[in-house]
């Protein structure tokens, strides 16, 4: 006889009660945090976490009943194991759920779309890794604990103990890879050599970081591409991040023109052209002689920006200013090539040449 009779009914009808109960306090409570989260913080995290915290109550209602009912024993131990991998399940859940809650928070705080985004990027970044490791350590955590509530799991536990030096160095090797990886992720989460949104050039190649995930990060390259780097390679090697202090950058535009070209009005028009631009931030406009050569010199103009994107439309847009200011002013002073004609050598090849054909 499974269960007795008698006070199967009064099982069920407390269960029933129990249950009825939990599902109106978690409706009453549910309706209360959404209220709440439209004034108070912590009010909008706990109603981020409600879909975790429902089952709590029905859990603990299903345990009394249990509890209750007049069960045989081998019944009840299934049915108690059944409830305690429910448990399980619901605070790892509920774990998760609070990670995505504080991510939700942090995100809302921070949004990283202002002008000077420095602080919130690097908040960003932390989060999202240290988030991260986080979600893989309370699966493996939850995994770990419902697994050892079976007998033949915590027996081939015990066995294992026995030659764990050996099993651990296996485990090791072949895990070495992305342990290496998540480690490399906690030391940029803490270290920020890099943060989310941030200008690098990776391989040679010019792009902002799109993602950072546990294993991996995501540069964004300019024409659409995207480059999927290891953590890891981030701290094995190094790299160009043009944003990792400040986002304000100078762009350098090169021009040969002839020796003959006065710098004084090439230096008005750069100053006109930087005014005129919206990308000009104000801070350098200088034009300078860097290089001479045997037929021409090599002229520097040094502007700036407030990022990389308005450099390089600034850089373009005074280039090009600058050679329709030189083709409309002084065109003659466009490069060009020299040459000397030696008059004597001439003299000497007409004479050659007049006593042949004398001959």
């Amino acid at each position: 006889m499974v269960f007795d009779r008698s006070g199967a009914a009064a099982a069920v009808v407390t269960l029933a009660v129990l249950l009825v109960v939990a599902f109106l306090i978690n409706r009453v409570v549910a309706w209360l945090l959404r209220r709440a989260a439209k004034h108070a913080q912590s009010a909008r995290f706990a109603c981020l976490m409600l879909p975790a915290l429902e089952p709590l109550l029905p859990l603990l209602a299903l345990a009394a009943g249990i509890q209750r009912a007049p069960l045989a024993p081998a019944l009840r131990a299934l049915s108690s194991h059944v409830w305690a991998i429910l448990l399980i399940a619901d605070l790892t859940w509920l774990a998760l759920r609070a990670l995505g809650a504080i991510e939700t928070l942090v995100r809302a705080r921070h949004p990283a779309t202002a002008a000077d985004n420095l602080n919130d990027r690097r908040i960003l970044t932390q989060m999202r890794v240290l988030i991260g490791a986080g979600r893989v350590l309370v699966l493996i955590l939850g995994i770990s604990v419902a697994l050892t509530t079976f007998p033949m799991v915590r027996t081939l536990g015990a066995s294992l103990l026995a030659s764990a030096g050996i099993a651990g160095i296996v485990v090791g090797f072949a895990a070495r890879p992305v342990l290496s990886n998540l480690l490399a992720g906690l030391q940029l989460a803490l270290t920020q050599p890099l943060r989310l949104d941030d200008v690098v050039i990776v391989q040679g190649e010019w792009g902002r970081i799109e993602e950072i995930a546990s294993t991996y990060v995501v540069v964004r390259i300019w024409d659409e591409r995207r480059i999927i780097v290891p953590l890891a390679w981030f701290i094995e090697n190094p790299f160009q991040n043009w944003t990792h202090t400040s986002a304000h950058l100078l762009g350098s535009v090169h021009l040969w023109v002839d020796y003959r070209t006065p710098l004084a009005p090439l230096r008005a028009e750069l100053e006109r052209l930087c005014r005129a631009a919206p990308d000009w931030d104000g801070r350098a406009a200088i034009l300078q002689v860097t290089a001479s050569g045997p037929q021409a010199m090599q002229l520097r103009a040094l502007v700036s920006a407030a990022d990389s994107s308005r450099a390089w439309n600034l850089r373009c847009a005074v280039r090009e200013g600058l050679i329709d200011f030189l083709q409309r002013e002084y065109p003659r002073c466009l490069p060009r090539w020299r040459g000397e004609l030696d008059t004597a050598a001439a003299d000497d090849a007409a004479a050659d040449a007049a006593a042949g054909s004398m001959r």
